[in-house]
C-alpha cells in the first residue's frame, strides 16, 4: 500500500508519431507528403493527460536513443508529470507513421525494432516504481512483448498482492501482435493473447476498445462487434477478475460493466472530431484521475463505488477524451478545460 500521498503511476512505451499534414500537400509528383512528429505513445500518453489534470502521477518509461528522445522527456515534464520514472536507455525511441481516415480514425506503421521500451528487467522497474502507488496503469505494446513483458508481469503480480489498483489497457496493435511483423518481435496472437490473459485475471480495471475485443477475442467473434455483441463481451470480462470494465466503441456509447451488476451506458459528447490519436489514452486517464482525486484507491472502495458516482466519473473521462479529439494528435485538456467544458455541458 502507499505510504505517502497516492499517486498514479504509468508504465508503458514512448512513441514519436508522424502524423500527416494533408494541407501541407505530397509535393508535383504526389510522393512527397509532410509529416510533424509529436510525442505519443499509450504511457506518455496517459501521464500527460493525467499531469494535465492536476493528479500526481510518476511515467515509468525507458528513454531510448535518438534526436527525439529529449522532446519526449520534455513533453512529459511540461503536464508536471514526475520524471522520477525514467530509465535512459540505448536501444532506440519506437516510431509510428500514423495514417489518418477521412472520419478521423488511425492506422499506424511501425519502426520498433529493437526498440527501448520492451527491454524491461526486475531491477529497473523497483527501482523507479514508487512507493506511494495507489494505481499502477499498463498496457500496450511493452505489456504483451518479450522480454519486458515478463518483469512487468512479475511487477503487476506484487503489486496487486500489495493492495494496489491495476489498471490494464490492451491497446493491441495487430500489425506488431500478430503476423510476418509480429513475429520478428516473438509475437504470435496466441502469446500475446497469453500474455493480456494473466494480466486480465490481476486487474482491477480494464479499458478496453471494440477493436481489441474483436481481436483477443476472434474466436468468439468474425470481424467487427454489433451492440449485442459488445454488452455481452463487457459483461463476460466483467466475470475475468476485474472489478470495472470499460469498453469503448469510437463514437458510440461507453459500456461500463461491473460484476454482479447491471450493464452501464455512457453517451460521449458530440464534438468536432480533428482526429482520434490519443482518445482512449485520454479517457483511461480521466478515469484513473477522477478515482484518485475521490480516494477511490482500493479494491474495496472501487467495489463499493455507487452507480451514480462512477457515472460522473465516466462522464467525466468521456469528456476528457471528445476534448482530446478536437485537436491534432494526442494532446489532452487540462484541469481548468475539463472544468470549463464541463459547466458549459
Amino acid at each position: 500500500m502507499p505510504s505517502g500521498d497516492p499517486m498514479l503511476s504509468v508504465l508503458g512505451e514512448l512513441v514519436v508519431d508522424l502524423l500527416p499534414v494533408p494541407e501541407a500537400g505530397a509535393g508535383r509528383d504526389g510522393t512527397a507528403p509532410q509529416y510533424v512528429a509529436r510525442p505519443g505513445g499509450n504511457a506518455l500518453n496517459v501521464a500527460v493527460a493525467a499531469g494535465r489534470l492536476e493528479v500526481p502521477v510518476r511515467l515509468l518509461a525507458r528513454l531510448g536513443t535518438g534526436p527525439l528522445a529529449q522532446h519526449l522527456r520534455r513533453h512529459a515534464e511540461l503536464a508536471g508529470v514526475d520524471m522520477g520514472g525514467f530509465v535512459d536507455a540505448a536501444e532506440p525511441v519506437s516510431l509510428a507513421v500514423v495514417g489518418l481516415a477521412a472520419d478521423g480514425s488511425a492506422d499506424y506503421g511501425f519502426h520498433v525494432m529493437g526498440a527501448a521500451d520492451w527491454q524491461w528487467t526486475d531491477e529497473e522497474l523497483a527501482a523507479v516504481l514508487p512507493a506511494e502507488t495507489a494505481i499502477l496503469h499498463v498496457g500496450s505494446i511493452s505489456s504483451w512483448t518479450a522480454p519486458g513483458s515478463e518483469a512487468i508481469a512479475r511487477l503487476v503480480a506484487r503489486v496487486h498482492e500489495d493492495g494496489v489498483l491495476v489498471s490494464v489497457d490492451p491497446n493491441i496493435r495487430p500489425m506488431l501482435a500478430a503476423g510476418p511483423v509480429g513475429e520478428t518481435l516473438g509475437n504470435t496472437a496466441p502469446v500475446v493473447q497469453a500474455r493480456l490473459d494473466r494480466l486480465v485475471a490481476l486487474a482491477d480495471i480494464v479499458k478496453v476498445s471494440a477493436e481489441d475485443l474483436a481481436w483477443l477475442d476472434s474466436d468468439l467473434y468474425d470481424g467487427q462487434l454489433d451492440d449485442g455483441q459488445l454488452d455481452d463481451a463487457a459483461e463476460r470480462w466483467a466475470t475475468r477478475g476485474p472489478a470495472l470494465v470499460l469498453v469503448t466503441d469510437g463514437g458510440g456509447p461507453l459500456r461500463i460493466a461491473r460484476p454482479g451488476r447491471p450493464l452501464m451506458r455512457c453517451a460521449p459528447p458530440s464534438v468536432t472530431v480533428a482526429d482520434t490519436v490519443g482518445a482512449g489514452d485520454s479517457l483511461a486517464a480521466g478515469l484513473l484521475s477522477g478515482l484518485l482525486s475521490s480516494g477511490v484507491t482500493t479494491r474495496s472502495a472501487l467495489e463499493v463505488l455507487s452507480d451514480d458516482g462512477l457515472r460522473r466519473l465516466a462522464d467525466d473521462a468521456a469528456l476528457v477524451a471528445a476534448l482530446n479529439c478536437t485537436r491534432v494528435g494526442a494532446d489532452p485538456p487540462t484541469r481548468a478545460e475539463l472544468t470549463a467544458a464541463r459547466a458549459a455541458r
